[in-house]
Order: structure tokens, then C-alpha cells, then sequence
């Protein structure tokens, strides 16, 4: 046990590990397979045995903070793109199912006053780039996208640096609490998977 915690101490030591987790976060959007999520809940998971001998683990705040702003500066960038992709994107997302599904949803429900699924995509796997390429795409405008962003990025954030830290409240900071934690950050993902892809509920019909 002891090794472990100082293996992931070694491994999350020192200040350049808030750049790196943010350039993981900021560039998921883009790769998916990047490893962001386990990057955030194992720095999470080494603040949970901060002690007064132990300066050099990262610290919540600014791993929350690092976390959530690299996430909604992501999304942004990936709206961005989308906006201005002309019709070169248009017919890629016209040849993607997931990609037009995405669009037509999202812009119901923003136009509804509604961004839950751009919450929910931010925890299902892709969901975040499917999203924010489909907001953009489908020319919605910034005022209706990027607070709901802000959200999801925050409550993603929040989701995984608490889980990363009371894995190591409770299991102590090993790579085992860290592979948990990463686990139970995947369940999040699949529960908002399958919530995205329910068809929504038909309306009824009027008396």
C-alpha cells in the first residue's frame, strides 16, 4: 500500500500536473480515447492524502477549477469549429446517424429552454463531441449553448475530483481507489448513455 501511494504521489507531483490534466480535457473533445477522466479522478484521488508534509499533491480547488474550465473551453472550441464548418461538415453530420440524431435533439431542446442532454453528454462516452459539434452545426446560438455547457462542465468536474477524493477518503490513495472511482465514473457514463438514446416520450394526444 504504501508503494502505491507513493507511486501516485510520484506520478501526480508537482504543479505541471494542472496543465496536463487540463490539455487531456481540453483535447478530448476532439479524442475521445484520451484518458481525461482518469487523469482528474487520480490527481483527485493523491489530494485526498494532502498533509502538512505533503505540499507537493495537487489541491481540490484548482483541480476543480482547471477541470471545469478546460472542459467548457473544450466545448467552446468545438462549437466554434462546427459554426463555421460550412458544408463540408453539414454533409458529414448528414452521413452520421448519431451526429443528426445529436443535432435534431439538441436543437429541440434548447429551443424548448431545456439543455439536460448537453449535461448527460458530457458523462456518456463521445457524448461531449457529438454534442458540441451538433450545437454548432445546427447554427444554435451561443447564448443557448455555452451556459448549459458551463453545467456540464462543472458538474462533471465536481463529479469526478469527488469521487477521486473520497475514494481516497475511504480506500486510501492507492491505485486500486483510483481504479474504482475511474469505475464508478464509467456507470455515470453508461446510465447517460442510455438516457440520451431513450426516444423521448410521445405526446398525448388531446382530449
Amino acid at each position: 500500500m504504501l508503494d502505491s501511494l507513493g507511486s501516485l504521489r510520484s506520478l501526480t507531483a508537482g504543479p505541471w500536473i494542472y496543465p496536463v490534466v487540463a490539455t487531456s480535457i481540453l483535447l478530448d473533445v476532439f479524442l475521445p480515447v484520451l484518458p481525461s477522466g482518469f487523469l482528474v479522478i487520480t490527481a483527485a484521488t493523491a489530494a485526498a492524502s494532502a498533509t502538512a508534509a505533503t505540499p507537493d499533491v495537487p489541491s481540490l480547488i484548482p483541480l476543480l477549477l482547471c477541470a471545469a474550465t478546460a472542459s467548457v473551453l473544450g466545448d467552446f472550441l468545438a462549437y466554434r469549429l462546427a459554426l463555421r464548418g460550412g458544408a463540408r461538415l453539414d454533409r458529414t453530420i448528414a452521413r452520421s446517424r448519431r451526429l443528426s440524431m445529436a443535432q435534431e435533439r439538441l436543437g429541440t431542446a434548447l429551443a424548448r429552454g431545456g439543455g439536460l442532454l448537453v449535461v448527460l453528454a458530457r458523462f456518456a462516452p463521445a457524448g461531449r463531441s457529438v454534442v458540441s459539434l451538433g450545437a454548432g452545426a445546427a447554427k444554435r446560438r451561443v447564448e443557448e449553448f455555452l451556459p448549459w455547457s458551463a453545467l456540464a462542465g462543472i458538474t462533471w468536474a465536481s463529479y469526478s475530483v469527488g469521487l477521486g477524493w473520497l475514494g481516497g477518503q475511504w480506500l486510501g490513495a492507492t491505485w486500486f481507489s483510483a481504479g474504482v472511482s475511474t469505475l464508478a465514473l464509467f456507470l455515470a457514463g453508461g446510465l447517460a448513455a442510455y438516457l440520451i438514446r431513450r426516444p423521448p416520450e410521445a405526446p398525448a394526444p388531446a382530449s
